[in-house]
């Protein structure tokens, strides 16, 4: 396989994601990056980001509201998106390995590994809710 030609904007793109927590979209990847970067185009973004997720130097997380997220932490673990507000975060939970191979017990192919994210709502949005319903239950009594 060619090596592959060493790019700043790559190890930019690579470096702003090992500062994050937050799980950015390529447009926020983009935006956030222009800084160090003032001419670098969305295309390069995306294209970067991509490759980077394919030689597995970054995570690549499928989001329901269609855009994907990136994690600089490729090691195997779970998320959690808020379904209100979209935001992913890491869920510090062990590692269920033994569901691979509980999975190739029950499909002939090959098991190489899997991806969960659970859903819900993130604890500033569960807050909102809450508040909003208290609202609700204010004005219902008056």
């Amino acid at each position: 396989m060619k090596a592959l030609k060493y790019s700043r904007q790559r190890e930019g793109i690579k470096k702003f994601l090992q500062g994050r927590t937050d799980h950015p979209t390529a447009d926020m990847v983009y935006r956030g990056i222009q800084e160090t970067y003032p001419n670098i185009s969305l295309g390069t973004v995306y294209r970067n980001l991509s490759l980077l997720a394919s030689l597995g130097e970054i995570q690549r997380i499928a989001s329901e509201d269609g855009a994907d997220r990136f994690d600089a932490i490729t090691m195997p673990h779970y998320h959690v998106a808020c379904r209100r507000c979209g935001r992913v975060d890491d869920l510090p939970m062990a590692w269920e390995g033994e569901l691979d191979r509980r999975a190739s017990q029950h499909y002939k192919g090959s098991i190489e590994g899997h991806s969960t994210c659970f859903y819900g709502l993130c604890a500033d949005c569960l807050a909102e809710t809450e508040n909003f319903k208290k609202e609700l239950d204010t004005l219902s009594a008056m």
